[in-house]
């Protein structure tokens, strides 16, 4: 007498048989150029120090996100967004949970204030801004200009540099913007785009304008760190915000992101500056003391 066979997807008592799903976590290709991951790419806030997260928008625009969830109800509908693929949309997205911007949450800025029900979450963030500056962990912008003998060193915390035909606003002062590339101990290259090796912009007035073709605003001019004079492969450096060591190398990693960000002047109007910068001048507070506040 032949014994019953069993299907080989059954157990003995006719259960189904699962199969064991090996789980992977998600990784970057070691033969890739790129290190960084398409969303959440973790950073510190540079006015207030606080951690947040870069996302790019369905424009391909970079925003920066609180790093964490918050549940819907206690965040205005306004003020809400999620992430979907990686990809940041403002509105939420019909769940308990949702995204914020930390520019409203942000405690360096002054000016709109948060909504009432994102108070709390501004103080906390406050306090820990603080316990970073006493701990030398952090030091807002203010704090990071240098002073002469004779006067103050005055210069644009975020200049609009003009390259390529497009005028960005950057992150940081010319001479602080950093190589974004990966290093030989996989960090982050510590070596400035501007360097004495290296071709370098002139500072121009121009009118107040996104790009070329665009009205300007009525009677207003800004200073303008044009690099359109320099050869087009230095202006491809400069975009892809790498040193001249790093650029000859196109197969190095990169670490962080490019910190470009398309200038509007109706939206950047506070980081218009109407003169020239200098090394070393008298302080004005209608010039130096304007406090600069990143959107």
């Amino acid at each position: 007498m032949r014994p019953t066979q069993r299907s080989t997807n059954r157990h003995w008592d006719g259960t189904p048989v699962v199969p064991h799903r090996v789980r992977r976590s998600l990784q970057v290709s070691p033969n890739g150029v790129s290190r960084l991951l398409r969303c959440g790419q973790s950073d510190r806030c540079r006015d207030c120090g606080n951690r947040i997260e870069w996302y790019h928008r369905g424009n391909e625009r970079p925003v920066r996100l609180h790093p964490q969830e918050l549940p819907a109800a206690r965040v205005p509908a306004e003020c809400r967004w999620h992430v979907s693929s990686g990809v940041a949309h403002p509105s939420g997205d019909g769940s308990d949970w949702c995204r914020l911007p930390h520019a409203v949450v942000c405690p360096a800025r002054n000016t709109p204030l948060p909504p009432p029900e994102l108070a709390e979450l501004r103080r906390t963030l406050a306090v820990n801004s603080r316990r970073l500056i006493d701990a030398r962990a952090f030091a807002p912008p203010s704090a990071q200009d240098g002073t002469a003998s004779h006067g103050t060193v005055c210069r644009p915390a975020r200049p609009v540099v003009q390259l390529l035909y497009v005028r960005y606003l950057a992150s940081r002062p010319v001479d602080e913007i950093q190589c974004v590339a990966q290093a030989r101990l996989r960090h982050r290259c510590t070596s400035p785009l501007l360097t004495s090796d290296a071709p370098a912009g002139t500072w121009r007035l121009v009118p107040a304008t996104a790009s070329s073709g665009q009205l300007a605003l009525p009677a207003e001019i800004m200073a303008l760190y044009d690099l359109a004079s320099l050869p087009y492969t230095e202006q491809l450096r400069w975009r892809a915000q790498r040193c001249v060591q790093h650029a000859a190398a196109p197969t190095a990693a990169d670490l962080a992101v490019a910190e470009w960000e398309p200038f509007d002047p109706l939206r950047h109007c506070e980081h218009i500056r109407t003169r020239l910068p200098t090394t070393a001048r008298r302080p004005r507070p209608a010039d130096c003391a304007r406090k600069e506040v990143r959107p």
